[in-house]
């Protein structure tokens, strides 16, 4: 155990060596890091929003609204199936949360029904369809979603909006935002270093659920004002500047999850704010014929049931690409654009609870770990002197230090989110590893009083103590670990923290210790131990 191998030497200048490079960053201002050459880590430790500032947002996933939506297309569903294969119906609506039609020849109820089993629904992965379509007195015909494909779609809702709305605040450069589901259908969203709260309230909040619609021309303003809307239209609020309102079909011909690219743009004629898109290839195809077989016709482009333009379709356009124009500013198109290249929302968010942490407050809680983090080491370097003298209280802090910039390089090179509980885990990890060197240092005495020669003693107390150290260490990373799995948030970053100290306090407390013990063997040939 005290044999200096060559490996163990190479291994600890190396990790030291690579510790201080990694950590190093985290010394240097913004233009220093970059400026560095390329072959040097530039990456510094992000500042959770306790530390840095920022917002933080508790969102409510409306999962009430899907149901609604579910409702709402199996209506249109069940009303095109029926006169594409011209069977008459009237009283086609939803009831108490199901969707009921009458068929009006008795003698065509038996084949609508097994149309709709057919044609309505999806199949889930049970193999059963997330629909039963069921007969009902009255030649009616009863429609109902399953429960467990309702709750099914309200988890998928949930995990959908989280990625959604991480790739939207991605857009916007805000690094390392933290967004966990909490609950069944709540989101929470740490935003460090965000300093608008109500722009990423608005870009998060927002549905942005895009579609093109085509405009019902046949209905005239007098029917609007006395509310006869044919059953495949409805009327939707605009917000073009030229008209209060649009009566549209309600079958979208094309959605914006077909759209594989936005970008905020500029009339080149106008120097109008615009926004650009562009279709994939089914988009592409369908807004091409589209617009070919409606020449002359009016199309609406709608976002979030508000129509934002309604323009004439002038010829077809077939390259995929078009753009939308409107009452922007630059703000609001790049805002849109962003909206429109992360995906719409499955369904609508709630803003529960929002707060912002400034950025004194952020500082004075660095300022405030930083102290307790130096009071802490303090006190252990004078304890660990006081009690095991200058040359292995010494090695103790050495190993400290190593194991110091191993976490901080770890944690820079990894990426991970510094936050106040994260400052906590640091510092109960080093006070930690100190322990471990207390334990090879008891186990030494131990040993000399029991009658062992200097080097027996010494290399009695690494192999004799390194069960304990394990055992305790491994018990650190399973409640580190638990809380990892099952909490949120600073309790997250306080996991991660301590897991890293975890690996590095075995390597600084028992092999740096134990290089540089059996170095300065080699070099003193002492006849007693110091700690003796």
């Amino acid at each position: 155990m005290m044999s200096l191998s060559r490996w163990k030497v190479v291994l600890v200048v190396l990790a030291t060596v690579i510790g201080l490079l990694l950590t190093l960053p985290n010394l240097l201002p913004p233009a220093a890091r970059s400026s560095l050459p390329g072959f040097l880590p530039s990456k510094a430790l992000n500042l959770g929003l306790d530390l840095q500032g920022g917002s933080y947002l508790l969102l409510e996933v409306d999962t009430a609204a899907i149901g609604q939506e579910r409702l709402t297309n199996t209506i249109e569903d069940v009303r095109t199936t029926l006169r594409n294969e011209e069977i008459a119906f009237s009283d086609l609506g939803q009831v108490n949360g199901e969707v009921t039609v009458r068929i009006t020849d008795p003698a065509q109820v038996s084949n609508a029904t097994g149309l709709l089993r057919q044609s309505i629904g999806v199949v889930l992965p049970s193999g059963q369809k997330d629909v039963v379509v069921s007969g009902a007195p009255d030649q009616r015909i009863r429609i109902t979603f399953s429960p467990d494909a309702m709750q099914a779609a309200s988890r998928d809702a949930v995990k959908q909006s989280i990625e959604i709305i991480r790739r939207r605040i991605d857009e916007l450069g805000t690094k390392e935002p933290d967004i966990a589901q909490q609950g069944a259908n709540r989101i929470v969203v740490q935003a460090p270093g965000e300093s608008d709260p109500e722009r990423l309230k608005n870009i998060i909040g927002q549905t942005a659920k895009l579609t093109f619609q085509m405009v019902d021309e046949t209905v005239r303003p007098e029917d609007i004002a006395a509310g006869r809307i044919p059953p495949g239209s409805e009327l939707l609020p605009s917000e073009d500047g030229y008209a209060p309102s649009y009566v549209v079909r309600k079958r979208a011909v094309v959605t914006g999850e077909m759209l594989t690219d936005a970008q905020g743009s500029f009339d080149p004629q106008t120097g109008a704010p615009e926004v650009n898109f562009r279709f994939n290839g089914q988009g592409a195809r369908r807004f091409g014929d589209v617009t070919r077989d409606n020449i002359g016709k009016r199309f609406a482009i709608v976002l979030d049931k508000k129509i934002i333009s309604a323009p004439t379709i002038q010829s077809a356009i077939t390259g995929g690409n078009g753009r939308i124009t409107g009452n922007f500013t630059a703000e609001s198109a790049n805002d849109l654009a962003v909206l429109l290249k992360a995906g719409a929302l499955p369904a609508p968010l709630k803003v529960e609870e929002q707060r912002t942490v400034g950025a004194e407050l952020g500082a004075d809680a660095v300022r405030a770990g930083t102290i307790s983090g130096i009071i802490g080491l303090v006190g252990t370097a004078i304890f660990m002197l006081a009690v095991y003298g200058l040359l292995f209280g010494g090695i103790s802090l050495a190993g400290l230090v190593v194991n110091g910039l191993l976490i901080l390089g770890i944690m820079s090179f990894t990426g991970a989110t510094l936050t106040l509980p994260g400052i906590a885990g640091l510092i109960l990890t080093l006070a930690v590893a100190v322990d471990a060197n207390v334990l090879i240092y008891e186990r030494m005495r131990d040993e000399l009083r029991a009658g062992r020669s200097l080097i027996s003693a010494m290399d009695a107390g690494f192999s004799r103590a390194m069960a304990t150290i394990l055992d305790a260490n491994i018990t650190h990373l399973f409640s580190a670990g638990i809380m990892f799995a099952f909490g949120s948030g600073p309790i997250r970053g306080f996991a991660w923290t301590l897991s890293i100290g975890v690996f590095t306090t075995v390597f600084s407390a028992v092999l740096v210790s134990q290089v540089m013990l059996a170095w300065w063997y080699r070099s003193a040939r002492p006849k007693t131990l110091p700690i003796a």
